[in-house]
């Protein structure tokens, strides 16, 4: 389908394939893929950004230096199976064995950790309906992460059912995909320097 036939069909809120959706999307379109249809969304917002900018720099330090995977920060799509929805996740993070579901344009399969910054348009969305898919489509790991409630909530995927996780008493959340990856809950919501936290992990001296 040309570009042009697929403006139409989203003019007329036609049925759009997948692979269509992917050819019509670029670097800069803020959509996902719901039932055949785009959905677009709103740019986000300088603390969602900021929250956003801090973690990528963060893990992709700490997973270069430990060589465990790779993350995909948003714009770039997932598809957690062929029945459910593309979504778009502020975070992605594969394992190395997972690479193979890395195509060019999309990830083929669950995320091992899809990572989603809460906006007010996305409340809904990032605690209802990605919830439930990223359940069903075997995502092993979510964040929900909301700086305006300083909330982040963290769940594990355990019999096909997310389980939610808590921080111990000191305010420390360990991840069970990344491997020895830790954080304070509090570093979320006052973005201490990455250096200092890289220190703090025991990473750099």
């Amino acid at each position: 389908m040309e570009r042009k036939e697929i403006e139409d069909a989203k003019d007329k809120e036609e049925y759009m394939s997948y692979e269509d959706f992917l050819d019509f999307c670029d670097e800069d379109t803020l959509a996902e893929w719901v039932n055949g249809k785009i959905e677009r969304y709103s740019p986000a917002s300088y603390g969602h950004q900021d929250l956003a900018r801090w973690l990528i720099s963060l893990l992709s330090i700490y997973l270069e230096i430990k060589k465990l995977g790779v993350i995909c920060p948003a714009p770039f799509q997932m598809k957690t199976g062929r029945d459910l929805p593309g979504r778009e996740p502020d975070i992605i993070f594969l394992k190395n064995e997972n690479l193979g579901m890395l195509k060019e344009t999309y990830l083929d399969g669950p995320a091992d950790l899809a990572i989603e910054i809460v906006s007010e348009e996305s409340l809904l969305r990032d605690r209802g309906e990605k919830f439930a898919e990223y359940e069903i489509g075997g995502v092993k790991e979510y964040w929900i992460l909301d700086p305006g409630l300083k909330r982040a909530d963290f769940f594990i995927l355990k019999e096909g059912r997310y389980e939610r996780c808590v921080e111990d008493e000191l305010g420390v959340y360990r991840s069970e995909v990344i491997q020895g990856f830790w954080i304070k809950v509090a570093w979320l919501w006052n973005l201490p320097p990455v250096l200092d936290v890289l220190k703090e992990l025991g990473l750099i001296n």
